[in-house]
């Protein structure tokens, strides 16, 4: 596992610390920057009543990244990409509502700029007007590889240490 903060392989485990309001999971070096955040205990399982009957744990889910699910930035001019393709179709925005099955205000917002979609969203728009609202690689080459450097939280801000 990586150090959310500074990006370093955690060795053992990670401790849950508090920074800006948002919990991260740091090693024990960024530990420091935030406090500390107390987890619930689990609960002990209790030895079934019967000899030689064991109680079966389910499996450990593996943890998600949030990072992991990014596909790629969602291109500049994104609205008048919308409205353009919307536009070759002969559609009005409530005709592309009917469509996305979603609310004609989403779509003007979206149109504005106001809003920038989100992925279920920018999937459905993707898929019926027929075009590519991000400006990710294709997917094979996008593999993540064993021991290649991702960009962390702690490669975009820098931290002030204060004097004491």
């Amino acid at each position: 596992m990586q150090c959310e903060l500074c990006g370093a392989d955690i060795k053992g485990y990670p401790k849950t610390v508090r920074i800006e309001g948002a919990e991260l999971q740091v090693c024990m070096q960024c530990a420091k920057y935030g406090k500390e955040v107390q987890q619930p205990r689990r609960p002990v399982a209790k030895p079934s009543s019967e000899p030689g009957k064991r109680t079966a744990s389910p499996p450990p889910r593996p943890r998600r990244d949030l990072f992991d699910r990014i596909q790629g930035d969602i291109i500049e001019g994104y609205n008048t990409a919308v409205r353009n393709a919307r536009m070759a179709k002969g559609w009005t925005q409530k005709d592309l509502a009917l469509a996305m099955k979603e609310r004609e205000l989403l779509v003007k917002k979206i149109e504005k700029g106001d809003l920038i979609p989100e992925e279920s969203v920018r999937v459905k728009l993707e898929k019926i007007l027929g075009i590519s609202l991000i400006d990710a690689p294709p997917d094979d080459t996008k593999v993540k590889r064993r021991g290649q450097v991702a960009t962390t939280l702690g490669d975009l801000i820098s931290l002030k240490k204060s004097e004491k």
